[in-house]
């Protein structure tokens, strides 16, 4: 047993924790919400993890994201979370994808099985949701946590299930449009958005959604993956 995850292992068994070092996951846009998702599978014996981004670290980043602080400004985020993952798990084999996930993205080149959506252009969103549907992957989808402020309103639903979610009722007009399946797991906030101008953003609201979005990953790999 490693010591690194002692912990995990001794809590879910080292059959299961075989599974988490086995599998791997696949994470797009990694600002506040993708950031916190792969630190925690991470920290969770993810031994493969594949992460997509194409934007720099900046100063509007330092209230949420976790590769922000004075010495990664202007870093490619990629490459930064990339580091920081290889000091939790320096075994782990981390694919940095330091480029934009739109019809060009070379993502499915790679092999996985599992992946978490957290990228805010809607028409990219939208491509990815659908090649996952198509190429049968198990992923979550990551609503809007801009201008909410409450962690307890967050929660895992299918994205018929979602209210006060301008992004979530896009990808459904999407989706019924171009007649396809419209039933996958997202996580969503049935807060109404705070007005104002900006797209302002809590840490505890993106932190908490990036955590329950590795949870849930973690769930369906010990849930599916054979030993």
């Amino acid at each position: 047993m490693s010591n690194y995850f002692i912990r995990i292992e001794s809590l879910i068994g080292s059959n299961n924790f075989q599974k988490l070092q086995k599998a791997t996951v696949a994470i797009v846009g990694i600002g506040g919400v993708g950031g916190m998702a792969a630190i925690a599978l991470a920290r969770s014996g993810i031994n493969k993890i594949i992460i997509q981004d194409f934007d720099v670290v900046d100063e509007s980043n330092f209230n949420r994201q976790v590769v922000a602080n004075i010495d990664t400004i202007g870093k490619p985020k990629v490459f930064v979370l990339e580091e920081m993952i290889k000091k939790i798990n320096p075994s782990c084999q981390v694919i940095s994808l330091n480029e934009k996930f739109d019809i060009n993205s070379s993502l499915f080149n790679y092999e996985f099985s599992y992946l978490i959506d957290a990228i805010d252009n809607i028409e990219n969103k939208f491509l990815l949701i659908n090649k996952c549907l198509e190429k049968n992957i198990n992923f979550i989808s990551s609503m809007g946590t801009a201008k909410k402020l409450d962690i307890s309103k967050l929660a895992i639903v299918d994205i018929n299930k979602t209210s006060y979610d301008p992004i979530a009722k896009i990808i459904r007009r999407k989706m019924r449009e171009n007649n396809l399946n419209s039933h996958f797991k997202v996580l969503s906030s049935i807060e109404e958005p705070i007005k104002g101008e900006i797209l302002g953003s809590y840490m505890p609201v993106t932190s908490t959604a990036g955590l329950m979005l590795a949870d849930y990953i973690i769930k369906e790999i010990l849930r599916n993956e054979e030993m």
